[in-house]
């Protein structure tokens, strides 16, 4: 063992004697093997516990066994061939299942610790998006249980896939994850270099917050990644705060139907033609803001063109087009009638 450059003082120390004491008793008194295997696989439990790799057991069986072996054929006396080959058949048996029952233990153990992980950071997630975020030194003991720093802000991620860990570990920035409602929900410091990690997926980051706001940012995420998933929001990994317009309209479904309805409906005895021409024009000159000109030119067309065009507009919706409560109406009926995925930038 001290050839591994591993210590014989401390508890896996004494642990890994005791094993190896063990296991050459039983191998030469043929006693029953049960009780090595399950001291073996506690043995692969603490050395998963004090850090070492999942190899690091085996190779020190190995090496006895060789150690082990090498004294057997050396001394005077040996066996016969045929009782050796035998015995080193038996051996090296006897080594690889001392060797998997320390691999399983050292699994188990992995397992064990992951589940715990996931339990402590999913109690903390919870915590932190909770409507009323619990007392400071609640917050603070979570945190430290589950071996996260708070930051000062966070963004919340919600992304297609119940993969949280996986998630959290290709995010990286020391992404924490776990599973609500069917769908993994990130929490990071940053959304720096989320597109890249997240890349193939439905995903819908957060706006940044501080930290005790994080549920306005985890409910933003939320209600984003469902728009994607019926198709009212784009595909693929997008920024929140990109898409207010689509997010707010959507917000309680049948809300933004009927504001359309409502505020269009001067339009309902106009043809489609004559209506995708006059919608298109409206939701230009709102944009910018009742300028011809600039509304012209994202329109592509003629000033004249859009001035016959708000002509007819200002026959049919009157007084309206000069409301602001009544143009913030159409603007909004507008986005969601024509352009459900528009960004509140343009």
């Amino acid at each position: 063992m001290r050839e591994q450059g591993r210590s014989l003082t401390g508890g896996q120390g004494h642990g890994l004697t005791l094993g190896v004491e063990t296991a050459v008793a039983t191998f030469i008194s043929g006693a029953d093997l049960a009780p090595t295997l399950s001291l073996f696989a506690e043995l692969g439990r603490t050395e998963y516990r004090e850090g070492h790799r999942v190899d690091a057991l085996r190779s020190i069986l190995t090496l006895g066994a060789q150690t082990f072996w090498a004294t057997l054929v050396e001394r005077p006396g040996s066996l016969e061939p045929p009782q050796l080959y035998s015995t080193a058949a038996a051996l090296f048996a006897y080594v690889d299942a001392l060797a998997g029952a320390a691999a399983e233990g050292y699994l188990d153990e992995q397992r064990d610790a992951a589940r715990d992980w996931a339990q402590l950071r999913r109690r903390l997630i919870t915590l932190l998006i909770q409507p009323e975020p619990p007392a400071e030194p609640t917050l603070l003991a979570a945190a430290e249980e589950a071996n996260w720093p708070l930051p000062d802000s966070v963004c919340a991620v919600s992304i297609e896939g119940t993969d949280a860990e996986h998630l959290a570990r290709a995010a990286g920035g020391g992404a924490i994850a776990t599973v609500i409602d069917g769908a993994t929900r990130l929490l990071r410091a940053s959304p720096s270099t989320l597109d890249r990690a997240l890349s193939g997926r439905r995903a819908s980051i957060g706006p940044l917050v501080s930290i005790r706001a994080a549920r306005r940012s985890y409910r933003i995420s939320r209600r984003a990644l469902e728009l994607q998933q019926s198709a009212r929001l784009p595909d693929g990994v997008l920024g929140c705060d990109d898409h207010l317009v689509p997010l707010l309209l959507g917000w309680e479904p049948g809300v933004a139907d009927r504001l359309a309805a409502r505020a269009l409906a001067p339009l309902d005895g106009v043809s489609a033609a004559a209506r995708a021409a006059l919608t298109e024009t409206l939701l230009a000159w709102l944009r910018c803001q009742g300028q011809v000109i600039p509304a012209a030119r994202e329109l592509h067309t003629h000033p004249q063109t859009v001035r016959y065009r708000l002509r007819r507009l200002r026959d049919l919706f009157g007084d309206a087009l000069d409301d602001p409560d009544q143009r913030l109406a159409l603007h909004l009926a507008l986005v969601q009638f024509l352009h459900p995925f528009v960004s509140l930038r343009t």
